[in-house]
């Protein structure tokens, strides 16, 4: 069994779920909605200064379903590219090479430019005189 979630902006959910239909998955999830934080694609807190918000699909399936769901993301990603679709894939050790390869591109970092652009901020905090510890 793997563990899919798949974050993303309430404004894409219906586009998911056609997606899934359209590719015979997803049948079966948890959805946690009203989801703030702050990802790759800018905050979404649900407040008057960043009101957006995401939600979050939590499925468990087999490795098969697993790939046709990674199809489905990848279709709606690719017709909203700014909505922050995210999706994370979690399994067994044990798991056979196939399913390790969708956990694999599942898991994708931020643009190196972005994580380049974040360490002087970072220790550029650091080095502020009175800052430290608070």
């Amino acid at each position: 069994m793997i563990r899919l979630e798949i974050i993303a902006n309430n404004s894409v959910e219906e586009n998911i779920l056609d997606a899934f239909k359209a590719n015979g998955v997803g049948k079966y999830y948890t959805k946690l909605p009203g989801v703030h934080g702050i990802g790759t694609s800018g905050p979404r807190m649900g407040d008057p200064i960043w009101p957006e918000e995401n939600f979050v699909f939590v499925i468990w399936c087999e490795e098969e379903e697993a790939l046709g769901i990674k199809r489905a993301i990848e279709v709606v990603k690719e017709k909203y590219p700014n909505e922050g679709i995210k999706m994370f894939g979690l399994g067994k050790e044990a798991a056979p090479k196939k399913a390790k390869a969708v956990l694999a591109s599942t898991a994708k970092t931020a643009p190196a430019k972005k994580q380049a652009a974040a360490k002087p901020a970072a220790k550029k905090a650091k080095t502020m005189p009175g800052k430290a510890g608070k």
